[in-house]
C-alpha cells in the first residue's frame, strides 16, 4: 500500500539484539514517536522529549479535557500509565531515538495499515509508536474468555495506520489463520491478534489431563481469518519460576550433604 494513505507519521525502523532488544526508529524533522513512560533507551541531539497525558492521538473536535482524560482513563484500565513521552525530532536531518525491551523476549513491528488498522493485544504489550496510533481498551464480551481467558475482560486496543511496536516474552511466532481454522494456545501465550479472529476459551477433556497435566484447565481457541502472535515465554511463567528457584531450599542450609547434595541433584 502507499505511504500517502497514513494520516500518522511515518517512521523508519531497526531492531537491535537477539533476546535482550531495542527498537531504533528514525525521525524526519517534526516527526514524532510516543512510548511508554521509562523505555527510551537513548536518543541523538536535536530530538526533544515532551510528557503527554494520554497517548497522544487524535482527539476528536470538541472533546476537550473530558476527553482527554477519558482517553488516558483508558490507558489505566489496561494497566498502563496516565502518561506518555513523546519524542520528536526539533532538528535539522534525520534522528535517531531507541527504545529497550522491559524483559527477554522479541519486539513486534506491527504495520497497523497493512492490519487493517486494528490489533488487539496482551495487558503491558505496547513499546512505542509512531504518533497518532491510538492505545485504548478492548472488553472481552464473553464471560468465559474474560474470566478465563489468560488476559481477563480488558486488553489493549490498538489503532491507526502507522508503525506500533509490541514486546513479548521469549519467541515470537506469528500464524496466520484462514477461515475456520482452529488453533488452540496455552492462555498465557496468546500475545496479539487481528479482530476478525474468533477468540474463545476451550475446556480441557479428560479428568487427568487437568489433575496431572500441569497445562492448566482452560486452552484459548483461535479461529481464523486473521493473525495472531503467539510467545514462547509468558513474563509470568518466567516470574513464577523465579520466585520457586529463589524460596528453593538449598540442600547446605541444614543439610548433612551439605555442598555435596547440591552437586548430586544439579542444583548449584
Amino acid at each position: 500500500m502507499s505511504y500517502s494513505q497514513r494520516n500518522n507519521h511515518e517512521i523508519d525502523y531497526k531492531i537491535y539484539g537477539e533476546e535482550l532488544q531495542f527498537v531504533e526508529i528514525e525521525l524526519d524533522p517534526s516527526e514524532t514517536a510516543v512510548a511508554e513512560s521509562g523505555a527510551m533507551m537513548m536518543m541523538e541531539d536535536g530530538i526533544a522529549m515532551q510528557t503527554i497525558f494520554g497517548d497522544g492521538s487524535q482527539q476528536p473536535q470538541g472533546s476537550g479535557l473530558l476527553g482527554k482524560l477519558m482517553s488516558a482513563g483508558k490507558r489505566v484500565l489496561t494497566g498502563e500509565s496516565l502518561f506518555m513521552t513523546a519524542f520528536t525530532n526539533v532538528g535539522q536531518g534525520k534522528k535517531k531515538v531507541s527504545f529497550a525491551a522491559p524483559y527477554t523476549g522479541k519486539i513486534i513491528p506491527m504495520d497497523l495499515l497493512e492490519l487493517g488498522g486494528t490489533v488487539i493485544a496482551q495487558k503491558d504489550a505496547f513499546l512505542c509508536a509512531a504518533k497518532g496510533v491510538s492505545i485504548g481498551i478492548h472488553f472481552q464480551r464473553r464471560l468465559g474468555t474474560g474470566i478465563f481467558g489468560g488476559e481477563g475482560f480488558i486488553m489493549e486496543k490498538i489503532e491507526g495506520d502507522g508503525y506500533a511496536f509490541m514486546h513479548a516474552g521469549g519467541y515470537i511466532v506469528e500464524k496466520v489463520l484462514v477461515p475456520g481454522e482452529v488453533l488452540k494456545v496455552d492462555t498465557g501465550c496468546l500475545v496479539a491478534y487481528t479482530p476478525s479472529v474468533d477468540f474463545d476459551i476451550e475446556f480441557v477433556r479428560g479428568v487427568r489431563n487437568f489433575i496431572f497435566g500441569g497445562e492448566g484447565l482452560f486452552f484459548a481457541r483461535l479461529q481464523g481469518p486473521g493473525r495472531v502472535w503467539i510467545q514462547s515465554l509468558p513474563i509470568s511463567r518466567l516470574a513464577g519460576k523465579m520466585v520457586e528457584y529463589g524460596t528453593w531450599k538449598r540442600k547446605e542450609e541444614g543439610s548433612i550433604l551439605g555442598g555435596l547434595g547440591n552437586l548430586l541433584d544439579g542444583k548449584d
